[in-house]
């Protein structure tokens, strides 16, 4: 059995659309997909993504959005970075501090969550972090997926490549939230090619 880590983008939770379409994917694929809710607090979220890929032992991890930014941190992994949103901190200062709603359903039934300096900052903190220990191996193991028309992480693009280089760096014809035809056409080759399955 393959298993698949999710990690979602900021806002959301492991009940999103792109995991139901993920799982529907692999419907009876021996593929499974963990995609657990994260803690808003960035360093409680990163000690629980690092604790449960040590557990799971994923086979693939895929990040999307602030969800691409904590997987490029978990270094030794197959990892695709969706979107990544690397300066999370830049991103929250411009956006403000205050109350904002879950885009989706979460299992502990919380309805809205608290943007302010602490989370900010700890942000701030954790993105020295980005970028660190970046072997060969670990470029072999990395992709890089850019929306065209993404407006909230267009200037990542030169980052990931300065890091990362240009061979697993792929740009397409979208926006900032993946859908079943981006999925499809652009994710799900990367990876069936990255897990080793065979597509009829």
């Amino acid at each position: 059995m393959k298993k698949i880590l999710y990690v979602h983008g900021f806002g959301s939770s492991g009940a999103s659309g792109t995991v139901m379409m993920l799982r529907q994917q692999f419907y009876g694929k021996s593929v499974t997909v963990v995609a657990p809710a994260l803690p808003v607090l960035p360093n409680e979220a990163i000690n629980l993504l690092r604790d449960l890929v040590v557990r799971e032992q994923p086979d693939l991890i895929i990040g999307t959005s602030m969800g691409g930014f904590y997987t490029e941190l978990l270094k030794g992994w197959p990892r695709i970075l969706v979107n990544p949103s690397f300066q999370m901190a830049r991103l929250l200062t411009f956006k403000g501090a205050g109350r904002y709603p879950f885009l989706n359903k979460r299992a502990d039934g919380a309805k809205d969550f608290k943007v302010d300096k602490v989370m900010i900052q700890q942000f701030k903190e954790l993105e020295k972090e980005s970028f660190t220990k970046i072997t060969e191996e670990e470029r072999e193991m990395v992709w890089g997926i850019f929306g065209k028309n993404d407006n909230v992480t267009k200037g990542f693009q030169p980052l990931f490549c300065k890091h990362y280089g240009k061979s697993h760096f792929r740009i397409f014809d979208g926006e900032h939230r993946l859908n079943d035809k981006i999925l499809n056409s652009v994710v799900l080759p990367i990876i069936n090619q990255i897990l080793n399955i065979e597509v009829p």
